[in-house]
């Protein structure tokens, strides 16, 4: 493949499902900051279609995934928001504006989003009628003191005290105590339905800890999807790279399907070194993402507005059900949360889109990506270093490496029934082994060394320097048991620098009087007397000891060999 530039495998995955998404090379450069050449070679390659720079034929409208930011001269940059009571009043020309007015002309008609001129407002037949909030007050100001906003409390009235009025009635009476707030101009992305979700953390409510008994600050977690803006928000005490993986999955699950882009901030749980051009994701949460069919796209730095979706979803949940209350457990604040997720979230009209989440939900829901058939398989990961008798230690138990890694890294990954380990740079499968109990072995035939490692042999020689029975007795542990004996040298070793040359020299020298090469004998002996030489009543017990010990030696070795 005759390629400018080699990708890694997560950049490359990324480039091939914007590919088969349709998006164009231009769109692909700007997204993931990879030349348009090297992006358009990789599509080539695996049989998908490049789109070309005229976009299969001009259109005069603008394409559903380009960015919308209403420059039109005619509209103004702060969409005017429509007053319920009259919501046709835009649709009106401007010559009827200009011609109608009320029937009878000593009556004030209010609430039409137009403003009276000065001396109808002075004029003193203007008689404001009372609002059917006004015996509310009270709950109205006690939700403002909380710092709920006018839809919470409007919710609140419906569920608490039956209130059968509008909310925008609740709204005027509220920006009557508090002040009129201007909405802020944003810029509208839009998305294929099923293309594209995104995820973000943000504050949940006080939560009572099962632990301490004491209230503690909960974490909310929201997936939202970019067509339909329907919103998943769950509530967790703590997070990790599992937990956050996990709550994707539940998120799937409650939407029925995946998406095939994820778009998130640098969050470690999700990233662990943000990059400009090249995030390095954490390899648990890419592999739950590929478990489904997704891709994760990370922000650019500094980038929020790339998932303001996620961001109002989540500003709307703190703000609205979940301001200034408290729940005795996990368990009851989401339930109430999902109470009013399904009553009023999915329930609303859109202030983008003018159209009721749940409908568009509807419409949305067929494009998700089928949820697979198993859910997956999480698993602990990690770097190790490749030991002197070729395995990695995983949980106090010894796996063995391929040959020609002794001294190097590799990366791990483990559940309750394998061991994997993967190549740091290609991320590799290279051994693939069943767990083992603390202090067992696990090495395939063809790891062996056909002749001794040089580490193992200077190992063996610094054991030769330290004593002429230290040295024997060692020798005899590398013939006897070859690899699994390289730890049992070390600890001899390890022996000398406690109790010293002498001491450990003529331990060994016991032992090999014995007939036991054995290190946990020569430990015992040195427990046991670590001044002056073991009588025969002495040495008896070790004796016995080690025969158990060496019928367990002896399972354990019939096992790596199996």
């Amino acid at each position: 493949m005759g390629m400018a530039n080699v990708l890694n495998e997560e950049k490359k995955q990324q480039v091939l499902a914007l590919g088969r998404l349709g998006w164009s090379l231009r769109r692909i450069q700007q997204a993931t900051r990879i030349h348009r050449e090297t992006a358009s070679a990789y599509l080539k390659a695996a049989g998908i279609a490049v789109r070309p720079p005229s976009g299969w034929g001009r259109r005069a409208a603008k394409p559903a995934n380009e960015v919308i930011t209403d420059s039109g001269t005619a509209k103004p940059a702060i969409p005017v928001i429509p007053d319920p009571l009259n919501p046709n009043t835009e649709n009106l020309s401007t010559k009827e504006k200009a011609t109608s007015k009320p029937a009878n002309e000593n009556e004030v008609i209010t609430g039409f989003g137009v403003e009276l001129s000065g001396s109808e407002r002075k004029s003193p037949k203007c008689v404001s009628s009372t609002s059917f909030c006004e015996p509310y007050r009270e709950a109205i100001e006690l939700g403002l003191s909380r710092g709920r906003n006018a839809q919470a409390i409007w919710q609140d009235l419906v569920s608490e005290y039956s209130f059968a009025n509008s909310y925008q009635s609740v709204q005027r009476f509220v920006r009557k105590l508090r002040g009129a707030q201007v909405p802020e101009a944003r810029v509208v992305i839009v998305t294929a339905p099923g293309q594209e979700a995104q995820v973000d953390y943000g504050t949940g409510p006080m939560v009572r800890d099962p632990e301490t008994r004491k209230y503690r600050r909960t974490r909310l977690f929201v997936m939202t999807l970019g067509c339909s803006r329907k919103s998943v928000r769950l509530l967790t005490f703590r997070s990790s790279a599992r937990i956050w993986a996990e709550l994707h999955e539940r998120a799937f699950r409650r939407f029925g399907g995946a998406t095939r882009i994820v778009v998130l901030d640098n969050l470690r749980e999700g990233v662990l070194v943000p990059d400009l051009y090249d995030p390095a994701l954490n390899p648990l949460y890419r592999d739950v993402l590929a478990h489904y069919g997704a891709v994760a796209m990370p922000c650019r730095i500094q980038d929020p507005d790339r998932k303001g979706k996620v961001e109002s979803g989540v500003g709307h949940a703190q703000r609205t059900p979940l301001k200034g209350l408290r729940f005795e457990s996990l368990q009851e604040a989401q339930a109430y949360l999902d109470r009013w997720e399904e009553r009023w979230a999915d329930t609303r009209i859109h202030g983008t889109t003018k159209r009721q989440v749940a409908a568009m939900f509807a419409e949305e829901k067929p494009a998700l990506l089928p949820l697979p058939l198993e859910p997956f398989r999480y698993y602990q990961y990690c770097e190790r270093i490749v030991h002197l008798d070729g395995c990695v230690e995983v949980e106090a138990a010894y796996y063995g490496a391929p040959p020609g890694w002794i001294g190097r890294v590799l990366r791990v990954q483990w559940d309750a029934l394998y061991v994997r380990l993967l190549d740091p740079k290609t991320g590799q499968l290279l051994r693939e082994h069943v767990r083992q109990k603390r202090g067992w072995y696990r090495i395939k035939e063809e790891d062996h060394p056909k002749r001794t490692p040089l580490r193992t042999s200077q190992l063996l020689w610094r054991a030769s320097r330290a004593g002429q029975h230290i040295g024997v007795l060692c020798d005899a542990i590398h013939r006897a048991q070859g690899e699994v004996g390289v730890r049992r040298i070390l600890g001899v070793l390890s022996l000398a620098k406690k109790y010293g040359t002498a001491a450990v020299d003529e331990a060994c020298a016991a032992a090999l009087d014995m007939g036991v090469q054995e290190y946990r004998f020569v430990r015992r002996y040195l427990e046991r007397c670590p001044q002056a030489p073991l009588s025969l009543q002495q040495v008896d017990p070790l004796i016995r000891e080690l025969v158990q010990y060496r019928d367990f030696i002896n399972y354990k070795t019939k096992e790596v060999e199996e």
